[in-house]
């Protein structure tokens, strides 16, 4: 039988940091659980246990707070010695062109995002460079290789997410015992679309193909161990990204008309504001999204935009 290993999951309060705590509970592992909102981190850990985890740990934390994060690493390294995998899935969404998202928004899904990457990073490096082992996975987002419409705090951040995982693997390679793996899914059946800030003319929702967040955790535990393993989660992805980088020009004229129908909900009522960018709301936070099928809301997005072209 395999020792426990300790792992670190960052956003464990819902989506896919939670899918990812409790696959590696049910392995067995000793999960240490970090996200803002304290209730749905304990309601996590309680899954966790019960599913085998060897033991669990809640640590209430920011991840955009340096020394909040620098607090919680040095908790769980004296509770266990050591980190075996860290997954950083810590993520929020604002939607909205880039003049309508007000500064504090837009500067703190870029905080959350990807200075919360860099901060996990920076307190977690050092304790696995002194290992001489460790895993360090972060979940980026197709997004992180494309543009697209009104999200453009989003698009920095993941863009930055992914060069920052390629840049931790340049500066750390005297010591080939650490591994820096990225995982970029489309989209995904979690509740970050309705707990998302909007200042658009609509609402986000998960755009199709969509995936579970157990099979993108699945995928970023499957990275910890071999970091070659494809990035990319999703069967569109590659030849999005294909499309994005050999045919700019029709990939500029095709994804705006595309994005509406494909990642947003036109017929959902819209409610501006920052929904969970700012402040934790636990009234959301799960495993799921629970969006429906994503074709049924293709079909109907089209029909919205029928009807406002024709008027009927």
């Amino acid at each position: 039988m395999s020792t426990p290993r300790v792992v670190l999951v960052t956003g464990a309060s819902s989506g896919i940091g939670e899918a990812t705590a409790r696959a590696a509970a049910s392995r067995g592992d000793h999960v240490v659980l970090l996200a803002r909102g304290e209730p749905s981190l304990e309601r996590v850990a309680e899954d966790c246990r019960q599913r085998g985890a060897a033991s669990t740990l809640v640590l209430p934390t920011d991840v955009a707070d340096d020394d909040g994060v620098r607090a919680a690493v040095t908790a769980a390294v004296a509770r266990h010695g050591r980190l075996d995998i860290v997954v950083g899935c810590a993520g929020v969404v604002a939607y909205g062109r880039i003049q309508d998202v007000p500064v504090e928004v837009f500067d703190r899904v870029l905080d959350t995002n990807l200075h919360g990457s860099a901060n996990l990073a920076r307190h977690v490096v050092p304790v696995m460079r002194d290992q001489g082992t460790g895993s360090l996975v972060l979940v980026g987002s197709l997004i992180g290789h494309l543009a697209v419409p009104d999200m453009s705090a989003y698009v920095l951040s993941k863009w930055g997410v992914r060069v920052l995982v390629r840049q931790l693997r340049v500066d750390n390679r005297d010591r080939p015992g650490l591994t820096f793996g990225y995982v970029a899914p489309g989209g995904v059946d979690t509740p970050i679309y309705r707990q998302a800030a909007t200042y658009g003319d609509s609402v986000g929702r998960p755009p199709f193909p969509v995936v579970t967040p157990e099979r993108v955790a699945a995928r970023a535990l499957a990275v910890a161990d071999r970091p070659w393993l494809p990035s990319q989660v999703g069967a569109a992805n590659e030849i999005i990204k294909l499309g994005y980088t050999a045919l700019p020009w029709a990939y500029d004229r095709l994804v705006g008309p595309l994005f509406r129908v494909i990642a947003q909900d036109l017929v959902a009522p819209v409610t501006h504001g920052p929904g969970n960018v700012l402040e934790p709301d636990q009234r959301l936070n799960a495993l799921r999204g629970d969006q429906g099928n994503a074709l049924v809301a293709v079909a109907r997005n089209v029909r919205e935009v029928v009807r406002r072209r024709t008027g009927r």
